[in-house]
């Protein structure tokens, strides 16, 4: 089930991260839900679900990180 706004996200996300990391998010979650529409394309058993789940997780922590102090998403330092 694709997103259609950062407001439908689930509770762990849209109650944490910044709204661009939901954004970031929220794109990550939709295109691999069209990408892993095949049972064979994903690991193990997961579900299409689970499988967008953790790439939307993952494009998330490609920008931002959490705090390990106050537990706050932040956008990671750049680096040049």
């Amino acid at each position: 089930m694709p997103y259609r706004q950062t407001e439908e996200l689930p509770a762990s996300v849209k109650d944490h991260l910044p709204a661009h990391a939901k954004e970031i998010y929220l794109k990550a979650f939709n295109a691999a839900w069209d990408e892993y529409r095949d049972p064979g394309e994903r690991r193990g058993h997961e579900s299409r679900e689970a499988t967008a789940h953790k790439v939307a997780w993952a494009a998330v922590k490609k920008t931002y990180e959490k705090d390990e102090g106050s537990g706050q998403w932040r956008a990671k330092a750049r680096r040049q």
